[in-house]
């Protein structure tokens, strides 16, 4: 599609619009979001249950994200509702930081917000894989994801000065960024959804709760069932996955207090270092994951992981080391988030892609039950170094499966 006729074309003008302002108004909010955990362990003298349960439950809500996300499936009426209300509601605790000193309220709210956050991808998928087309959808996705954490990366040096110069100025910055961030609302409403009779049944028939609580379980099963390709790349995203998160609980701990960082430190690492990598190599991502298949493309992805943990280690010794690992980071994640959120309309194709989506949700909560929660019973016994390169050896076990799918795809497209 030229760039004229994408102009005459509101379906797909009013989507990118949305979207691209969804994630410039909440640049503020997502670059302090992520300290959360640190401020927890900082200000709020967390204890180490209290930070395993944050780091637990931020992927663990994926579970009951699906169950927001199952309310779209093949239902095209439901879709920018959906996101709307769950940009809305994410937010909503934010507000109430000021006012409250109980640790667990700011898990509580960390989690919701992730929870509600996932919940809409499915929604937000499907709406761009029918308005805008594949070729358009994951450029677009990777300039706005970009333009996202670069953005991010302005923000660090104000809001670490902040942090680290007034006492708990965090209470005011979360509410303020998190006011910016539902303005997006105004652009979400004008979303056009093309939608026919099929897609919005007359009458639901009514089931009982444990059928509703079980349907989408099933629907999950038969997927993967049904469709080996996708419960292979299920399979890699489990193993890469798994390491992220069972060295996730041992960070706060390591930046604290074997490296000693103030907030400004943290922040310019977090969000400066690992936006700049994320915006500098997202349109490269963009373009390689059509031009080789996305099994050699996610073993690419975890093999970049399993390095991380160890640029962290040499900041030990050399402190810019952080810095460069974030930056590796960033590249990191951008292929990561490329080939989590587009797989769904990827291994679709013609299908309705937010039940694929939605299995990408599950099996991420799946890896919420055990692995932080592992990682933050390891850290009670051993050195942080020790859970980093666990993860470091998870992710390598990804990187050496996908590769293996990788060789016996291409080895059936030339058959």
């Amino acid at each position: 599609m030229d760039g004229r006729s994408a102009s005459c074309n509101p379906y797909l003008t009013k989507t990118r619009t949305a979207l691209l302002w969804s994630w410039i108004l909440n640049t503020p909010f997502w670059a302090i979001y992520g300290m959360l955990p640190f401020i927890l362990y900082k200000d709020l003298h967390a204890t180490p249950l209290q930070i395993g349960v944050a780091f637990t439950l931020k992927p663990l809500v994926s579970l009951f994200a699906m169950y927001w996300s199952v309310w779209v499936n093949k239902r095209k009426d439901r879709l920018k509702g959906n996101v709307i209300l769950a940009g809305f509601l994410g937010h909503l605790p934010f507000f109430f930081f000021p006012f409250v000193d109980n640790p667990w309220f700011f898990v509580a709210s960390f989690s919701f917000y992730m929870l509600m956050a996932r919940g809409a991808k499915p929604a937000w998928m499907e709406i761009l894989k029918i308005n805008i087309p594949a070729e358009n959808r994951t450029r677009l996705f990777a300039y706005a994801s970009a333009f996202e954490y670069l953005g991010g990366g302005v923000l660090p040096f104000v809001i670490g000065w902040l942090l680290d110069g007034y006492f708990q100025a965090w209470r005011w910055i979360f509410p303020f960024t998190a006011l910016i961030s539902i303005f997006a609302m105004l652009f979400q409403f004008r979303i056009p959804i093309k939608t026919d009779d099929t897609s919005i049944p007359v009458q639901e028939q009514y089931k009982p709760l444990v059928s509703q609580l079980l349907h989408p379980w099933r629907d999950v099963w038969h997927l993967l069932m049904s469709r080996p390709d996708f419960a292979r790349f299920q399979l890699g995203f489990m193993l890469g996955g798994a390491g992220v998160m069972l060295m996730q609980p041992a960070l706060p701990k390591f930046f604290m207090d074997v490296l000693n960082l103030s907030y400004l430190e943290l922040a310019i690492a977090l969000t400066l270092c690992k936006g700049l990598g994320y915006a500098l190599t997202s349109p490269l991502w963009a373009r390689w994951i059509h031009r080789m298949d996305i099994y050699r493309f996610l073993s690419i992805v975890t093999f970049l992981f399993a390095l991380f943990p160890l640029g962290l280690l040499m900041a030990e010794w050399y402190s810019y080391w952080l810095y460069v690992s974030y930056i590796a980071y960033g590249i990191m994640q951008a292929g990561s988030e490329l080939s989590w959120n587009l797989s769904g309309p990827i291994f679709a194709k013609d299908e309705d892609s937010s039940l694929f989506s939605t299995v990408n949700l599950l099996t991420g909560g799946l890896r919420g039950c055990i692995f932080p929660p592992l990682g933050a019973a390891l850290c009670a016994s051993f050195h942080p170094t020790l859970i980093m390169l666990g993860g470091t050896v998870l992710c390598l076990a990804a990187t050496a499966s996908m590769y293996k799918f990788s060789q016996e795809y291409l080895a059936l497209e030339k058959a």
